[in-house]
């Protein structure tokens, strides 16, 4: 089958599993098989054409213009529609500055495509190198959190009785939200790119507030008006380009140089990517995503909503080397890595852990795509691959962990190595993804230096190694708690579902993979796009040496624990008791103070609160990223025009 006619399904075949799944209210057998025989369906089509486009070697075949008429006003219908939700939903709830930012967006784009007075003829989809590493990432990682959810979902008001039980709806926007993805990453009609861009906004702020307290309500208007506000940049930007510029697509703007003009929609387009990637002062909606249950965090934080604020500026990255707007956009990303790797220090939720090490990584990802430099690139597309995997997964822990210990607390996951030995191994392996030797994160911190050290900022430097060491700090410390033995401890109950590790299994088993994997996705995954995004062939990045050396790190991480397993089969293990400011009563729980009293022992860690909790400093993070944001727009845009 042709490759635009699949990619056709991937866009339309997850709105019609919606709807399926949508009428289904119960949580019965029918549902899950409609869930599953769906996912993997869109899952084998992901992966063939993805498979297709990168063995093929002439991405430019994929370009194409079918009849779009159609198209066009079902698209503007969408609008419409979205905006009307919006201002319903809006009013309902006496949010009223929702409405006015909606309008502000979509008024003025409905009006051009009206008057005709948008550029019409130009390709309105693209499906290259980038584009296919995009659907394997929402193909396979989105659609594992969707099966994963379906599980979730079943047990979710058993724990929450006082939430109405609309799981139907909830499973509904995921699979919208996969859809509009896949249209997204996609399109290369800018007009295209805007409507799936706000569905994007409106099913995060849906899913946000599913559970309708005042917290959920507050929360998901916090994540509409800030992703709003960043559409309302990208339709300046549209508007500008279509109107002033006399083009439609974003590969135009990313093939047509650097120029004053050119830099305005850029800076705008830029703009709206900080708000979609949660970068300061844009942040507190996805910390305020936390409120909805588990998949939703795992969708939003991994693998779809963040993804697209780093796609877009990894497309625009070409134009953006040694240009204002890059420097800005490089200085954001790297403050805000630094910035929320010392907050999530200070945090014991776990996924309020993994929320700040979320906009972290964005944050070194948007740094790495503000370079512009082949370097910057190949480290932003590399973290993007590992940190949707990784995260997706360690969400999904979290979440199982919760229902297990009904806790989420990091000092209650104490000895989880033997309390829960399943779902501890997962996360352990999830949590090494994200920080150590030799699995992709580190190593793209490696490319990431490079670009910087290249750029010739030393505040760079500064930013990621400071940041990476923080980053050291919060998950070593995490690590730690899971591993660590406790004498006399007791096994819980593992009540999760089967259904549930069929996303979690697949995500735990391509960590380790990618391991392996990774030389041979820098020569056939990244390069490409680099050749693609840059016009001219790059020199590998990664060489030979570098990559000995990482096979030999492979190696040895697993070899050593399986080696002092075999070297202590058949002796006996001395059990040592912890020492204490006291006599150890025997269990490791209590200790004989010096006045001969029994005293509970309680161990732990340090969150450094007093000295850079949230009190203090995540409004002066707010401020002083906002000023930056304000500088870039002013100078930028201001004085162009």
């Amino acid at each position: 089958m042709a490759i635009p006619n699949l990619v056709n399904f991937l866009i339309l075949f997850p709105f019609l599993i919606a709807f399926l799944v949508f009428i289904q209210k119960e949580a019965t057998p029918v549902r899950s098989i409609t869930i599953f025989l769906g996912g993997f369906s869109i899952m084998a089509v992901a992966i063939y054409v993805a498979v297709n486009v990168l063995m093929s070697g002439d991405t430019s075949q994929f370009m194409y213009l079918e009849e779009t008429h159609v198209a066009d006003t079902v698209i503007m219908c969408g609008e419409v529609v979205l905006m009307c939700l919006v201002c319903f939903l809006s009013i309902k709830y006496k949010k009223y500055y929702a409405i006015l930012i909606s309008l502000v967006g979509t008024i003025p784009v409905l009006w051009m495509d009206l008057t005709g007075k948008a550029v019409e003829g130009n390709t309105h989809f693209r499906i290259d190198t980038f584009a296919a590493v995009m659907y394997l990432i929402v193909g396979i990682v989105g659609i594992l959190i969707c099966i994963y959810a379906s599980g979730y979902m079943k047990d979710y008001h058993h724990h929450h009785i006082d939430v109405a039980d609309r799981s139907n709806y909830f499973l509904a926007l995921m699979f919208v939200f996969l859809g509009a993805m896949f249209g997204l990453i996609s399109s290369d009609s800018l007009s295209w790119i805007y409507f799936f861009w706000e569905i994007t906004s409106v099913c995060s702020f849906l899913m946000i507030g599913y559970t309708r307290t005042q917290e959920a309500v507050d929360n998901s208007f916090r994540a509409l008006w800030m992703n709003l506000l960043g559409g309302c940049g990208f339709a300046a930007g549209l508007m500008y380009c279509n109107l002033a510029l006399g083009i439609s697509n974003l590969s135009q703007v990313t093939s047509a140089g650097v120029s004053e003009l050119i830099m305005i929609p850029v800076t705008l387009f830029a703009f709206a990517a900080l708000t979609k990637s949660a970068q300061f002062p844009f942040s507190r909606w996805l910390l305020g995503a936390m409120v909805a249950p588990t998949p939703s965090s795992a969708l939003l934080h991994s693998a779809t909503m963040v993804k697209i604020g780093v796609y877009m500026l990894i497309r625009l990255a070409p134009v953006m080397e040694g240009t204002l707007t890059g420097v800005m956009i490089t200085v954001i990303g790297g403050f805000t890595f630094f910035a929320a790797s010392l907050l999530a220090i200070t945090v014991s939720d776990g996924k309020k852990v993994l929320a700040y090490s979320t906009i972290s990584n964005l944050g070194l990802i948007t740094a790495c795509a503000g370079t512009g430099t082949t370097e910057g690139v190949w480290a932003a597309v590399m973290l993007v691959l590992f940190h949707a995997v990784s995260k997706s997964l360690l969400f999904q822990t979290v979440g199982d962990i919760e229902n297990c210990m009904h806790s989420r607390d990091i000092e209650d996951m104490h000895g989880l190595i033997i309390k829960l030995p399943r779902l501890a191994f997962i996360m352990i392996i999830g949590i090494c993804g994200m920080f150590m030797a030799p699995f992709g994160m580190l190593v793209s911190k490696w490319a990431a230096l490079k670009s910087f050290v290249d750029s010739g900022s030393v505040w760079l430097v500064l930013f990621l190694v400071f940041g990476s060491g923080s980053t050291l700090f919060y998950w070593a410390k995490w690590l730690g708690k899971i591993c660590t033995v406790i004498h006399q401890s007791f096994e819980l109950e593992d009540i999760t579902p089967k259904s549930e590790m069929v996303s979690m299994f697949p995500l735990t088993a391509m960590i380790v993979v990618m391991c392996f994997a990774f030389p041979w996705m820098s020569g056939h995954m990244i390069q490409p796009i680099l050749d693609e995004a840059f016009h001219t062939n790059i020199p590998d990045v990664i060489g030979g040496g570098d990559v000995i050396i990482m096979m030999i790190m492979v190696t040895m991480i697993f070899m050593i624990p399986i080696g002092a397993r075999f070297l202590s089969i058949g002796k006996n293990s001395k059990m040592t008791m912890s020492y204490v400011a006291g006599v150890n009563a025997g269990d490791d729980r209590h200790y004989i103070d010096s006045f001969g009293k029994e005293r509970a022992l309680y161990m732990s860690n340090w969150y450094m609160e007093d000295f850079f909790g949230e009190k203090k400093l995540l409004w002066p993070c707010i401020w002083v990223s906002t000023i930056l944001v304000l500088v870039m727009l002013i100078v930028v845009v201001g004085g162009a025009i």
